[in-house]
């Protein structure tokens, strides 16, 4: 675990290639349908460019809309495994409904059904990763598919640029200051996604409870939850807060994200607030890898694999 987050700018490098691309039709409105780190890159473009129209549908079937609207749209099936039972519904279902379809994964069902098809595809690489540790491959693959190759070479440099040994230290830091207690991850509405990502690490990794939001709709509900009083001190004395802050946010988020850390730590609250800077792909990315870092040293505290994930494949027998 630890080497592969050492090796994560790596992925960068991958240089997706789209097969039966001639079946591939351009489109300016995406469906993508994934499951667990299989949606994770689509729910990072959304920060990288909130302009782009791309519903992300996290269930069996496909987005509950009008069919004229799903046709105008690509459905980008996205299973790392190529075997999420909801992916692979949703791909039949769109299948029947003739809508225009492409997928990502690095087999499976899923890829043998595309090839079978003559469905446009990006196979990556199957290195034996987790899908939550495969975002350098999830995101270049699906920016592929959605004819986004001006920043497929832009995203590249992260291979050279990304330095994920820097972050070491300070992701053992933070997960030593979680010893014993339950993150809560703030962004932004624009930086939700990343947020999000946090949380996903920290209960796949870490095998923790975690849990995000955004603001400004925090500000008006979840915060009054924590104006500790005698009689409720205890739900959450055991809560630590992690600020994402983004000084290129809205100046009134900002500000916001300044008076709520206030208020937390007036009512004993410990937050902790990580500064995302940079290019827009460097934030999404070096935040990301402070979380993994955080999370694998999360899971070592507690004694604690971090890789795997005992738990889901337990349930997917149950339901199998």
């Amino acid at each position: 675990m630890k080497n592969i987050i050492k090796d994560f700018a790596k992925q960068f490098a991958f240089e997706p290639t789209i097969e039966n691309k001639d079946k591939l039709t351009a489109h300016e409105k995406f469906v993508v349908v994934g499951m667990g780190g299989s949606h994770l890159a689509a729910d990072l473009v959304q920060t990288w460019d909130p302009e782009t129209d791309i519903v992300i549908h996290r269930s069996y079937g496909l987005p509950q809309r009008k069919d004229t609207e799903l046709k105008s749209r690509l459905m980008i099936l996205s299973s790392y495994s190529g075997n999420t039972e909801e992916v692979l519904d949703a791909y039949d279902e769109a299948g029947k409904r003739g809508y225009d379809r492409a997928v990502i994964s690095i087999g499976g069902k899923l890829l043998e059904r595309a090839k079978e098809d003559g469905v446009p595809y990006v196979e990556m690489p199957d290195t034996g990763i987790q899908p939550r540790l495969a975002l350098g491959f999830s995101f270049k693959g699906l920016l592929k598919l959605m004819g986004r190759d001006d920043a497929v070479q832009e995203i590249g440099g992260l291979a050279d640029t990304l330095k994920p040994d820097e972050y070491e230290a300070e992701g053992k830091k933070l997960a030593d200051m979680l010893r014993d207690h339950v993150p809560v991850i703030y962004a932004s509405e624009t930086n939700g996604p990343i947020a999000y990502n946090w949380k996903i690490k920290l209960n796949e990794t870490g095998k923790i409870p975690a849990f995000y939001n955004v603001l400004p709709e925090l500000n008006h509900n979840e915060m009054n939850g924590f104006d500790v009083q005698e009689t409720t001190k205890k739900l959450s004395e055991n809560v630590y807060f992690i600020f994402l802050k983004d000084e290129s946010d809205d100046p009134r988020i900002v500000k916001r994200m300044e008076i709520l850390e206030k208020l937390y730590r007036d009512r004993g609250l410990p937050v902790r607030v990580i500064e995302l800077t940079g290019s827009v792909f460097h934030k999404l990315f070096f935040s990301l890898v402070i979380a993994d870092w955080t999370a694998y040293y999360t899971a070592e505290n507690y004694g604690l694999e971090a890789e795997q994930v005992p738990m889901v494949e337990e349930f997917k027998r149950l339901i199998a």
